[in-house]
């Protein structure tokens, strides 16, 4: 061969996909195409082995001596480990001008065939196995109505055990329950192709029904026509007993839930309420319908606290992880009332300790709650009574005891004040003791009130006549402290059987209360009107009115506001309704915070007695 030869040869050689190189009988690569170097590199000159395998001997799949020896070409898979390839490898002998023999080695990689054969090859054997084994049935039937194959788990849910007589059954007459049944399920999985959960009823080989879920597809020959079916068959008989014994648990633990007399409310963990029973809806006044799926429990709670209940049932402290054991809480009603009551809550957890829901009990102690109050209000007005029996035992003996050097010292400081010229400077701290020593005799006088308020003599009076005498002496000091009166009496009031200086002394004292909550001057409202039962007065001022939280104490013992100690003894409006109460009337209160404050009395009307004849 000469140069121009060798040269077209190696071009021909290089553009081959196909890996090739020639050897000598001593194993010397003399020649590598192209794509033979871009795999193993170039190795001219070194031993074949030394390139394809990277090893001091000839491969171990190397029958190279087949070739040089007896001259015949050699054709054989070999997987080269140095680049994880499989090639188809032929070996041809090559006979030189000299008489020496070379060998000329093509390899072919087949890596990506061989995969594909073995992954069909454990495609195959996968479907034969999972065929096999597969819990559920799974068959290939005929389009005529013949099984024509079927695994061991279709044979025995159908109650068979020779596969060749179960092959040999008619799909319509011996399977389906209904041979209709068949006839519908043909038409529906050849329009569609397919059908999908398809819940039929078959028979088993005993004639007991059994229910099954067919899942299958259509088998076509190539020219499109219909051969027959394929799918599968899941035995809905455990499913169905399951559903009912299912039913039958939920429906016993729903009876439980409905029947019982506290409101219980179930929640998903955003707080979308999934529970709400009968005793829910009578005790916050929302109908079933209009929580479950359309409401949030956060609208029950009070602003906040439905964060810190779950903040609560997650710690340790309130029962143990998770629970929440009989906290005070109140709920919010449908029509806006607040509900008090008991609060028992747990969180439910699914098998991976993941929070699912939550369910609570509520329990409305709004009734005994009341009830306690109260007791507990009687209980003190129970110790009250004793102690304000034993402090007006006290007083009384404190102020007999008291009263006559009070009055001997006012006597004395009446004539030091008649030697004492009027502008003399003493004169003016007599009076001011005086005026001190009067303020007390009169808080002494309170006090016997208070703890004989039954001494004074009744007798029939008329109040508007009491009220314009009261208003009369007071005229001045009002007009000093800037507070105009108006005053409206009706004509025609009936006598109400009284002690007129108790009566005095209740409106003294709202007058004197009403100047003090007008500071800066206002304006004070007296009234009467009445009927034939009773004379109502209306004692009305525009002052700082009193807070809400204090309008159920200022009738008791002792309590006040005012910080003055003399004037904030809080004698005066419990002795006022004492002397109200005791005279068959009533006192009622109306304040609103800088607005002012009403105070409205009602006394009975005194009967007159019937002439005798």
């Amino acid at each position: 061969m000469d140069v121009s030869q060798a040269h077209e040869l190696t071009t021909v050689l290089d553009a081959m996909a196909d890996g090739i190189y020639i050897v000598n009988d001593d194993h010397v690569v003399e020649f590598m195409n192209k794509a033979m170097i871009r795999v193993f590199g170039d190795g001219v000159g070194k031993k074949c082995h030394q390139v394809i395998n990277h090893t001091p001997t000839p491969c171990p799949w190397c029958r190279a001596r087949e070739v040089f020896d007896n001259r015949r070409n050699v054709h054989e898979e070999v997987y080269v480990p140095l680049v994880d390839k499989t090639y188809d490898l032929l070996e041809i002998p090559i006979h030189n001008n000299d008489g020496s023999v070379s060998k000329l080695s093509i390899y072919r990689d087949i890596t990506h065939r061989k995969d594909q054969e073995y992954r069909l090859k454990s495609s195959r054997e996968s479907f034969r196995s999972l065929f096999e084994h597969v819990a559920v049935g799974v068959y290939i039937s005929s389009k005529e109505g013949k099984f024509l194959d079927a695994n061991p788990a279709l044979l025995d849910m159908l109650g068979y055990e020779n596969k060749n007589e179960f092959l040999d059954l008619d799909l319509a007459r011996e399977i389906y329950l209904k041979a209709e049944e068949r006839t519908r399920f043909q038409q529906m999985i050849e329009k569609n192709g397919r059908v999908i959960d398809y819940e039929v009823d078959f028979r088993k080989k005993d004639g007991t029904p059994i229910t099954v879920l067919l899942t299958a597809h259509v088998r076509y020959d190539p020219q499109g026509q219909v051969l027959g079916y394929e799918g599968i068959c899941v035995d809905q008989s455990q499913r169905q007993k399951m559903e009912r014994e299912l039913k039958k648990a939920h429906d016993f633990l729903n009876n439980i839930i409905q029947s019982s007399p506290n409101a219980i409310i179930g929640t998903d963990m955003r707080g979308n309420i999934i529970i709400w029973n009968q005793g829910a809806e009578e005790t916050l006044g929302y109908r079933a319908p209009e929580t479950i799926g359309a409401m949030n429990v956060v609208e029950l709670y009070p602003e906040g606290m439905a964060r810190r209940v779950m903040q609560m049932m997650r710690s340790d402290d309130y029962g143990g992880r998770g629970k929440l054991r009989a906290y005070p809480m109140t709920f919010r009603t449908k029509d806006g009332r607040s509900v008090e009551g008991s609060l028992s809550a747990n969180i439910i957890y699914n098998d991976a300790g993941r929070e699912m829901a939550s369910v609570g009990i509520f329990v409305d102690l709004e009734e005994q709650l009341h009830m306690e109050r109260k007791l507990h209000k009687t209980q003190e007005q129970l110790l009250q009574s004793e102690k304000l029996a034993a402090m007006g035992r006290l007083t009384s003996q404190i102020a007999h005891e008291l009263n006559n050097p009070l009055y001997g010292i006012m006597n004395t400081l009446e004539l030091m004040k008649s030697e004492i010229p009027v502008g003399n400077k003493r004169r003016k701290l007599l009076d001011m003791s005086l005026s001190e020593t009067v303020r007390v005799t009169d808080m002494l006088r309170k006090m016997l009130s208070f703890s004989k308020p039954d001494q004074e003599e009744r007798t029939p009076v008329d109040i508007n006549t009491i009220l314009d005498e009261i208003l009369l002496l007071h005229e001045k000091q009002l007009w000093e402290h800037s507070i105009k009166v108006a005053h409206h009496f009706a004509e025609g009031l009936g006598k109400v059987n009284a002690s007129k200086n108790q009566l005095r002394q209740v409106f003294l004292n709202l007058i004197s209360n009403a100047r003090d909550a007008m500071p800066e001057g206002g304006r004070l409202t007296v009234a009467t009107e009445g009927d034939d039962y009773f004379v109502h007065v209306t004692v009305a001022d525009n002052g700082v009115g009193i807070k809400k939280e204090h309008l159920d104490l200022i009738f008791e013992t002792f309590f006040t506001t005012k910080t003055d100690s003399v004037k904030g003894v809080g004698l005066g409006l419990s002795v006022c309704y004492g002397f109200i109460k005791d005279h068959g009337g009533d006192i009622k209160v109306d304040s609103r915070t800088g607005e002012g404050t009403t105070f409205t009395i009602s006394l009975p009307v005194c009967r007159q007695p019937l002439p005798t004849a």
